[in-house]
């Protein structure tokens, strides 16, 4: 299209019925990944709850004019969702693509990705990785509900607390490859949503794979789901060419609260 400024990686579209809510979300992905382009497609043009095809096109357009090189759309229920089929399909652009998968997760997982560099495909992956990863944590049909009393109690984490994080790590040696460290999480308010996208993003960046008490460390809806609370301990296992690289990474990120201390 004409206009495009080139170099700007993966940009998102998010389409809702409601211009606040695609707002909203476009806000606390942003937090999460400052340099990705991210455009609200929400409501109707004359700001009626619904979904328009002007709305979105126009959304598309300014993604790609601001020099992406490719654009994701996730859009939050099924006339969304066939609003943006509908813009994709008559605007034939390669660049473009819709990711199925849950919106919010998937919105905030997809921003993450393309903060490290991931293309528009590998966006979409992201988006659908975290959404069966999202359904892998629900119970079973007919299962009760947790036993654990509140959430509260059960260590349930909420993506919209406070981030700021102290950490104490002691770190050991690689042996057969690994590298391993303990980390010691001591914020009041444990590993949140931004710490938790910083550590993935920042893992994302070397060539190693990492894990942290057996999930994958790039993966932010894995490492939210960890509900690591004050005081919780965490294991760091590292392997890869970079792995003690990452790992000595990981265990200053925890000991410096990710910058935000």
């Amino acid at each position: 299209m004409a206009g495009s400024q080139p170099g700007r990686g993966t940009g998102l579209v998010l389409v809702s019925h409601s211009a606040a809510l695609a707002s909203g979300l476009a806000d606390l992905a942003g937090q999460m990944a400052p340099d990705v382009v991210l455009r609200p497609a929400g409501g109707t043009s004359d700001g009626r709850l619904g979904t328009g095809f002007d709305v979105v096109e126009a959304a598309v357009q300014e993604v790609l004019e601001a020099g992406c090189s490719g654009v994701v759309v996730l859009a939050d229920l099924g006339s969304a969702r066939m609003t943006a089929e509908a813009v994709l399909d008559l605007t034939e652009d390669p660049r473009l693509h819709l990711a199925t998968g849950a919106f919010v997760e998937g919105t905030v997982a997809g921003a993450v990705a393309a903060q490290t560099g991931a293309d528009a495909a590998g966006v979409v992956a992201v988006v659908a990785r975290t959404t069966r990863e999202l359904a892998d944590q629900l119970p079973a049909a007919g299962a009760p509900l947790s036993a654990g009393g509140d959430a509260e109690d059960a260590g349930a984490i909420d993506p919209l607390a406070g981030t700021e994080l102290d950490a104490a790590a002691d770190a050991g040696p690689a042996t057969d490859g690994e590298a391993r460290a303990t980390v010691t999480v001591v914020n009041p308010e444990g590993l949140h949503a931004r710490p938790a996208a910083l550590l993935a993003r920042q893992v994302a960046e070397f060539d190693a794979a990492v894990t942290l008490d057996g999930v994958d460390a790039s993966s932010l809806l894995s490492l939210m789901g960890l509900g690591l609370a004050a005081g919780a301990t965490a294991q760091v296992v590292a392997t890869g060419p970079q792995a003690a690289a990452a790992l000595a990474s990981v265990v200053a990120a925890f000991e410096d609260g990710f910058g935000e201390l």
